[in-house]
């Protein structure tokens, strides 16, 4: 499995990227250190200023450093400045659409059974100009709506994840307003281009009101 794939150039191939990536990976077995299948197990990651895209699976070391920095079972939110709301936040480092594989197939699509990936959510980090890094969750990306959801997270955890080059270049400032190459709509947009090419993408909205919160239990990681 490839997990780093080339630099994405504008908005129909990044789109085109993330919809071939998971028609792919939708085949695929089940990764080993996949315990539990009601939580995500797949993470499809964009660096804002690059449009590269990375594939994580379950027992990737990166994978568990995301899951530790992005906590996406976490259904809360905090309170952020009114200008963030908005829209007017720091710029995104990147954008990650968390996927949870093995489920629908036949007869509800053309695939085999259990071949299939659910949308599960779709987070995106950033910087505050104190330097705290804080996440932006649509909990529910297959439903129109102004449900986002913030929350802070490990600045170590982060600078990992940036030094390793998953973000793509280190920020060159925290602050100067929002400037994310990858909007919300573009990942909905390829969910959509995949539904309507047969189904790889199964979009599920989690109870909870859509969050993915309540008893959900954290992966095991080799």
């Amino acid at each position: 499995m490839t997990r780093r794939g080339g630099r994405v150039r504008g908005l129909g191939g990044l789109v085109a990227a993330l919809v071939g990536t998971v028609v792919a990976l939708a085949g695929a077995a089940a990764p080993a250190g996949a315990v539990s299948k009601d939580i995500p197990d797949l993470a499809l990651v964009v660096a804002n200023d690059t449009g590269r895209t990375t594939t994580l699976r379950s027992g990737d070391r990166d994978f568990a450093l995301l899951w530790q920095l992005l906590s996406p079972t976490e259904s809360g939110t905090e309170r952020v400045p009114q200008a963030w709301e908005r829209g007017q936040y720091p710029r995104v480092r990147a954008t990650v659409v968390w996927g949870l594989t093995g489920i629908g197939g036949w007869p509800y699509t053309q695939r085999a059974p259990r071949g299939d990936v659910a949308i599960e959510r779709q987070d995106q980090v950033l910087l505050a100009e104190d330097g705290t890094a804080w996440v932006r969750s649509d909990p529910a990306p297959d439903v129109s709506d102004d449900d986002v959801r913030w929350h802070r997270a490990p600045r170590s955890v982060f600078e990992r994840l940036e030094k390793g080059g998953l973000f793509g270049p280190p920020a060159a400032a925290a602050g100067g307003g929002s400037s994310d190459t990858l909007r919300w709509g573009a990942v909905g947009l390829g969910a959509g281009l995949a539904l309507g090419a047969g189904g790889t993408f199964a979009a599920l909205r989690r109870g909870g009101g859509g969050g993915g919160g309540g008893a959900a239990r954290a992966p095991t990681f080799c």
